[in-house]
């Protein structure tokens, strides 16, 4: 069960949950290919680590980009 971040205020984040769903996905899919050692460092799992990321507004979801 995903606490931190909050769902509720994850979900406004992006126009619909689909786009969010998508969006926390192909960052996590990043994470992995790309950077697994800030993973590491960071002692998380990727899912979690792209989740956190929108939620701070680090990476922004958009419909077109799925």
């Amino acid at each position: 069960m995903m606490i931190d971040p909050p769902i509720d205020k994850l979900i406004k984040k992006a126009e619909c949950r689909y786009a969010l769903v998508c969006g926390v996905a192909k960052r996590a899919r990043q994470l992995d290919s790309q950077y697994p050692e800030v993973l590491d460092e960071a002692g998380v799992k990727s899912i979690s680590y792209a989740a956190k990321e929108i939620y701070d507004d680090k990476i922004v979801v958009r419909s077109e980009n799925i």
